[in-house]
């Protein structure tokens, strides 16, 4: 099922657009991707290539990885995503702290992924690329204020399938996937919350 990813990278280079490369470009990918459907989330893990499964999010600090997650703590949380759409941005020994941008409605995705494409290491968008980042330098700069919401601890004991590494050529694609998936309140309430947190109303 991830060669959802490759039948919308076709189609858009056919058309003339490159990956993340302009702005034009990055709104056409996440248009197309609007209009996508994800029957199983489960399935779109498990079927994906298996170059792109890993054990732990391997591909390190300032990669994207879809996965499972049952939270420790959720019965204290008032909601929870248990398929986080995530940057890594630290490692630890038992897990990582990760930014899941499914907290946020669509369009606050984009405007924050806009804002992080500028934290990329190259302009080539391939396996490489990354984006140089860190809590201190995310909560230091007024322009990352988006961030905040998205910001969870994952523990790997509480991961319950693969990581999907999701290539960077990807990123705009996978921001617009119908994949959230949030237990105990609605994403509307979710975003809601968010956008309280982030100060935009």
């Amino acid at each position: 099922m991830a060669r959802i990813f490759d039948k919308i990278l076709v189609e858009g280079v056919r058309k003339g657009h490159i990956p993340a490369r302009t702005r034009d470009a990055r709104a056409w990918f996440r248009d197309r991707a609007k209009r996508t459907m994800i029957l199983s989330k489960s399935r779109f893990i498990s079927r994906s290539d298996k170059e792109r499964l890993k054990e732990q999010p391997t591909a390190g600090t300032g990669s994207m990885f879809l996965f499972k997650y049952d939270p420790k703590t959720k019965r204290e949380l008032p909601y929870y995503d248990i398929f986080p759409l995530t940057f890594v941005i630290e490692e630890y020994g038992d897990g990582f702290l990760g930014m899941n941008l499914h907290y946020l409605p669509p369009q606050y995705r984009a405007k924050l992924m806009d804002q992080l494409y500028e934290l990329a290491n190259n302009q080539r968008y391939d396996e490489r690329t990354k984006l140089r980042m860190s809590y201190q330098l995310l909560k230091g700069a007024s322009r990352f204020k988006l961030f905040e919401p998205c910001v969870k601890r994952y523990l790997y004991s509480h991961v319950k399938s693969q990581f999907m590494y999701i290539y960077p050529s990807e990123w705009d694609i996978a921001l617009f996937l119908p994949l959230e998936a949030f237990r105990k309140a609605g994403k509307q309430v979710v975003w809601y919350d968010s956008k309280k947190k982030a100060g935009v109303l």
